[in-house]
C-alpha cells in the first residue's frame, strides 16, 4: 500500500463525509493504492458511524488532543506515505497529486503552503493571516534555519516512519510545529507545495483557540531553541552590563548635560552581568539535557563545547573569579580599617565592592554550574537494553 490518507476528527459529521468522498475519488482517479483512516478523538455527533458507513477505518483515540489523534492514526497507517489533513473540508482531498509526486521524489516531509496556493475569502481569520501565522512561521525559520513559509498548514505528506524517526510526542496543536522543527533539526528532506485553503463547512465553532494555541506554538518554538530562549538574551545582558560597568567603574559618567551615570548604574550593570551569565548557563544545561535525552540532535557547536570545557576547567575559572572577588573584599576592608571603621565615601567604596560582589557570585555560579553540567552528561544505561 502506497498512501494512507489520515483525517483527525472530533465531531465533524457535517464535513467528514465530503472529505472521505473526495479522498476516495482521488485514489481511484489516480490509480493509487491506498487507504483512508479517520482518527477519532471522542466524537458524539455521529462522525464515527458516518465514516464506517462509507467503508473507511476508524481509529478510536482516547487521549485528547490533535497530536494524540494523529500519532495513533499514523501508527496504524499501512501506507508507505501518510497524507494528513483536517476533516472540516477546508483542504481539497481530491487534489493531492503534488504531495505524492514530491514524496515519490524522495522527500521525507511535504508541507502545504496556503500563502502560495491561495486563501479564499473567509477561510482564515485576519488575525491569523496577517499576524499569527506569518510571525510564528518567521520565528520558526529564524530559530531553526529552514525555508518553510507556512508552519501551520494542516495538509501535509510524509513518510510513515517519520514520527518514530523524529520521536514526536506532543499531544496538542503544537504537534504541527514539532514535526517541522524536528525535521529541520534532524536534517530530513523537506519541501513545500502550494495549497488552497477554503472556508470550512462547519456551522459550529472551530476547535482552534487563537491566543491559547498561538501561545502553545510560540512556547514550543522557544523550548526547542535554547539558543534564542536563553543564550542570545544572556549575551545581550552581559554586553549591556559590561558596558554600564565600564562607563561608571572609574567615576561619574556624564552622557548629556544634567544626565550623569554613577554607582546606581554600576549596580544595574553588575546585575545584568549576573543575569546574563545565569541565562547562558540555563541554555547550556537545557541543550545538554535535550541532546542526552534525544530531543535535540548532537551538533558541532555542542561537540566543540564539550571538548573544550570540562569540570576541572570550570572549577579553575570559578576559583579565579572567587580570588578576584575576595581580593576586592579584602581591599575594601583595608580602606575601611584605614578610616578607623568609620563612615566611608560610598561612591568610592562601591566602585570596589560592586565588581567584587559580581565576581564572587560568578565564581560560585561557575563552580556549581560545572558540577551540574557534569551530572547532566553522565552516560546512563538504556533501560530497554537491560530488559
Amino acid at each position: 500500500m502506497e498512501v494512507t490518507i489520515l483525517m483527525p476528527c472530533l465531531n465533524e459529521a457535517e464535513t467528514l463525509g465530503i472529505c472521505i468522498r473526495k479522498a476516495k475519488s482521488w485514489l481511484i482517479s489516480n490509480n493509487v493504492k491506498g487507504e483512508i483512516l479517520v482518527a477519532d478523538n471522542g466524537s458524539t455527533d455521529g462522525s464515527i458511524e458516518l465514516a464506517e458507513s462509507l467503508g473507511v477505518t476508524v481509529i478510536n483515540v482516547k487521549e485528547k488532543g490533535y497530536g494524540a489523534a494523529l500519532m495513533k492514526g499514523i501508527a496504524y497507517a499501512k501506507g508507505k506515505y501518510v497524507i494528513m489533513g483536517d476533516s472540516d473540508d477546508s483542504y481539497d482531498f481530491s487534489d493531492l497529486n503534488m504531495f505524492l509526486t514530491k514524496l515519490r521524489e524522495g522527500y521525507d516531509l511535504v508541507m502545504g503552503n496556503r500563502f502560495k496556493g491561495g486563501i479564499k475569502k473567509g477561510a482564515m481569520p485576519l488575525l491569523h493571516r496577517y499576524l499569527g501565522n506569518p510571525v510564528l512561521s518567521f520565528l520558526g525559520r529564524l530559530f531553526f534555519k529552514n525555508n518553510i513559509g507556512d508552519f501551520h498548514c494542516g495538509l501535509r505528506g510524509f513518510k510513515q516512519n517519520l514520527v518514530n524517526q523524529l520521536k514526536l510526542q506532543t499531544s496538542g496543536m503544537e504537534f504541527a510545529s514539532e514535526m517541522i522543527v524536528k525535521a529541520a533539526l534532524f536534517n530530513v528532506k523537506i519541501t513545500e507545495v502550494p495549497t488552497i485553503l477554503s472556508p470550512d463547512g462547519r456551522t459550529r465553532r472551530s476547535h482552534l483557540r487563537t491566543w491559547r494555541d498561538g501561545w502553545r506554538h510560540l512556547r514550543f518554538l522557544l523550548m526547542y531553541s535554547p539558543r534564542w530562549l536563553f543564550q542570545i538574551p544572556g549575551i545581550i545582558l552581559i554586553l549591556v552590563g559590561l558596558l554600564l560597568m565600564a562607563l561608571t567603574i572609574g567615576g561619574r559618567f556624564e552622557i548629556f548635560s544634567g544626565i550623569v551615570l554613577d554607582t546606581n548604574t554600576l549596580i544595574f550593570g553588575g546585575t545584568f552581568v549576573i543575569l546574563g551569565f545565569s541565562c547562558i548557563s540555563l541554555g547550556i544545561f537545557t541543550r545538554t539535557f535535550a541532546v542526552e535525552e534525544g530531543f535535540l540532535p548532537y551538533n558541532k557547536q555542542h561537540e566543540m563545547f564539550n571538548k573544550k570545557f570540562n569540570l576541572e576547567m570550570g572549577i579553575i575559572i570559578g576559583l579565579i573569579l572567587l580570588i578576584i572577588g575576595i581580593s576586592g573584599f579584602a581591599y575594601s576592608f583595608i580602606i575601611w580599617k584605614n578610616e578607623n571603621f568609620g563612615e566611608l565615601i560610598y561612591p568610592r567604596i562601591l566602585r570596589i565592592v560592586i565588581p567584587s560582589v559580581v565576581s564572587l557570585v560568578l565564581g560560585c555560579q561557575t563552580i556549581f554550574s560545572s558540577f551540574f553540567l557534569s551530572i547532566l552528561k553522565i552516560k546512563r544505561i538504556n533501560k530497554s537494553e537491560t530488559t
